[in-house]
């Protein structure tokens, strides 16, 4: 008697690799989180703390599909963001970055696109100064995601960043 033969999940999109097993997945994050520009959304203790200027989550674009290219606009808030936690008034404290993606595709495809969107913002932090010891990265990929259509999918690609 022959065994049935399992049918083969879909190939994964180029350019994201499944996270490995010991990828952090970060818990919710315990605060609201507001858009600054179209990929980001900040807690709001940084946002009082740096006086950084907000953005209605509903008009803010976020990562396009499958991408985690930083915009023009992301550069300008993460600038005011590194110089909040480098020289100003959170200079001593730490950052949380969760990076998250829209419910389509596989568990293990969005959460290391969530986690490669979290680098994105780490890695330009540190080129501006902030110590990689002082930013921590982790993905929630799609598990908190809620939108059912292109509009709310954009509000679901995005990193939230919180003080830890």
């Amino acid at each position: 008697m022959q065994e049935p033969v399992a049918s083969q999940p879909p190939p994964e999109p180029k350019g994201v690799t499944a996270p490995q097993a010991q990828s952090p997945i970060a818990p919710p994050p315990v605060q609201e989180t507001t858009p600054i520009s179209p990929s980001l959304a900040v807690s709001e203790d940084v946002i009082r703390a740096c006086n950084l200027s907000v953005g209605s989550i509903d008009k803010a674009p976020k990562f396009a599909f499958d991408k985690s290219e930083l915009l023009p606009a992301d550069l300008d808030a993460l600038k005011q963001i590194a110089e909040c936690f480098t020289t100003g008034p959170m200079k001593d404290l730490s950052l949380q970055l969760i990076g998250r993606a829209d419910p389509r595709g596989t568990v293990a495809y969005n959460q290391a696109l969530g986690m490669k969107r979290a680098t994105q913002v780490a890695t330009f932090l540190e080129t501006l100064g902030l110590d990689a010891s002082k930013i921590q990265t982790t993905s929630r990929g799609k598990l908190d995601a809620v939108g059912r259509d292109e509009a709310s999918w954009a509000i679901d690609r995005r990193v939230d960043i919180l003080q830890r």
